[in-house]
């Protein structure tokens, strides 16, 4: 069974999204474990310097890899990252699986994006997509594609 944590910066504030993202857990229970940390956000200033936004970066990086554990294979969602399909996404996990990656830790960012420190530690990039949603979206989001990559891999009818 593959280990997934989820290292998100920011909380599910809103109670739809905590609802959501519990019928997601819930539903992937038979497939996969799944962790989430939730770690805490630097304000961004509306008027951020160039300087400012890296130093958020760079705090919100710091608090990202402590959080990451040695031997599992990242994978940071990040709006330069690569597209992959869902049935592309079943692959690569089922492709991680028969190479021995057994935990697989999904990055979510802050509003100011991730830190460079973060982005190399990471084994593969994603992008979900080139519209922005709000970091919240992207939680439920990925959750949605980690149980639809497993209903993919097990020929299920819910991707159908």
């Amino acid at each position: 069974m593959i280990n997934f944590s989820i290292i998100a910066v920011g909380k599910l504030k809103e109670k739809y999204w905590r609802e959501a993202a519990a019928e997601y857990l819930k539903r992937l229970q038979p497939y996969a474990r799944i962790t989430i940390t939730e770690l805490q956000d630097e304000p961004l200033p509306a008027q951020a310097s160039p300087a400012e936004v890296a130093a958020i970066k760079e705090k919100e990086g710091q608090r990202i890899l402590a959080a990451t554990g040695d031997g599992h294979y990242v994978i940071a969602l990040d709006p330069a990252g690569e597209h992959i399909s869902s049935e592309g996404l079943a692959i690569a996990f089922d492709s991680l699986a028969v190479r021995g990656h057994s935990r697989i830790t999904f990055i979510i960012g802050g509003a100011a994006g991730l830190a460079p420190s973060v982005i190399k530690r990471a084994d593969r990039r994603l992008s979900f997509s080139d519209l922005t949603f709000t970091h919240q979206m992207i939680r439920i989001f990925l959750l949605e594609q980690i149980y639809r990559a497993f209903k993919i891999s097990r020929g299920e009818k819910y991707h159908l």
